[in-house]
C-alpha cells in the first residue's frame, strides 16, 4: 500500500495542474471502491479547486465549502490526461477540469476510496489523528510524553495513526534504523534523548523519499507513470540476512504487530 511519501509524491504531481482550476462535473463509472461513492460526488459541478492537500495518506481537493478525499488504496493511480484520453481498464472516476483536462483515478482492486467530506474535521477517518511527521508540532518531546507508561513495542507506537500519522511499515524500520533503536524495545522504556533521535530520523526518512519519489513496491509508480527511487537507499526493509550497510552484521527479521521488520541486531539497542 503506498505510504505517506508515495501520497505525498502525487500530491505534487497533481497540484500545478488542479490549484486555481474549476472542476466542471465528475464522471464516476464505477461507485463501488472501498467506499460506495457518494451520489453527491458525481453532482458536483463547476466548483473551483483552492488547493490540493494531503493529510496522513489521504489526498484532499479543497472545494468551495466542501472537500474531496482520495485514499489510494493498494493499487490506486491518479492521473492527470487530456479530456479526449482514451479509457483504461479500471478507469473509475474522472474530474473534469475547465483546462481541457482531467485528474482519472484508477483502481484494478477497488481498495482505494473517493470521499465527499463537507465537514473534514468531524469525519471519523480524520478524528484523533496524530500530528503529521514533517510539521513543527511533531517532536521528541510530543513522542516522550505519549509513550510513557505505554509497554507496545516503540515500531508498533510509531506505526499508530494516533502517534503520528503515516509512518507505514517501511518507513518506521528505516527510521529505527537511523536512530539506532531496536524496533521491539517498549516503547515507555526509551528516554527523551532517544526520542529526540527518532522524531529527526523519521523526519529525515520521510523527506529522502519523498525527494526520490516514494519506494516502488508492486503497484506504486508516480503521478507521471515512473517508478519511485528510494527503495535503492532502503537500509533494512527486505533485506534479512544481508549484510548491515553500516557495520556488516547479518540482519535479523521478525514481526511486530503482524507486520514484518528487519533489523541490526548491532547497531540497534
Amino acid at each position: 500500500m503506498p505510504e505517506l511519501p508515495e501520497v505525498e509524491t502525487t500530491r505534487r504531481g497533481i497540484e500545478p495542474h488542479l490549484t486555481g482550476r474549476r472542476l466542471r462535473s465528475v464522471t464516476v463509472r464505477e461507485p463501488r471502491l472501498r467506499w460506495p461513492v457518494d451520489e453527491r460526488v458525481a453532482a458536483l459541478r463547476d466548483r473551483p479547486v483552492l488547493a490540493v492537500r494531503r493529510r496522513a495518506k489521504y489526498l484532499l481537493l479543497d472545494l468551495d465549502g466542501l472537500h474531496l478525499g482520495v485514499h489510494l488504496g493498494m493499487s490506486g493511480t491518479l492521473r492527470v490526461v487530456p479530456e479526449a484520453a482514451p479509457l483504461r481498464k479500471h478507469d473509475h472516476v474522472d474530474l473534469v477540469l475547465d483546462s481541457g483536462q482531467l485528474l482519472r483515478f484508477n483502481d484494478p482492486r477497488r481498495f482505494g476510496a473517493v470521499l465527499y467530506l463537507p465537514d473534514l474535521e468531524q469525519h471519523p477517518l480524520f478524528t484523533g489523528l496524530g500530528p503529521e511527521p514533517l510539521d513543527a508540532v511533531f517532536t521528541g518531546e510530543w513522542l516522550h510524553q505519549r509513550s510513557r507508561g505505554r509497554k507496545a513495542s516503540v515500531k508498533t507506537f510509531i506505526m499508530d495513526n494516533a502517534t503520528v500519522v503515516g509512518v507505514g511499515n517501511i518507513y518506521a524500520q528505516e527510521s529505527l534504523f537511523l536512530a539506532g533503536i531496536h524496533p521491539s524495545r517498549p516503547a515507555g522504556r526509551i528516554s527523551l534523548a532517544r526520542y529526540q533521535s527518532l522524531a529527526e530520523a523519521i523526519r529525515q526518512v520521510l523527506a529522502r523519499a519523498i525527494v526520490a519519489g516514494g519506494t516502488t513496491l508492486r503497484d506504486f509508480t508516480r503521478v507521471d507513470g515512473q517508478p519511485g527511487y528510494f527503495a535503492q537507499e532502503l537500509r533494512v526493509y527486505g533485506r534479512a540476512g544481508e549484510p548491515c550497510r553500516q557495520c556488516g552484521t547479518p540482519l535479523r527479521g521478525g514481526r511486530h504487530g503482524q507486520r514484518s521488520t528487519v533489523y541490526c541486531p548491532h547497531c540497534q539497542r
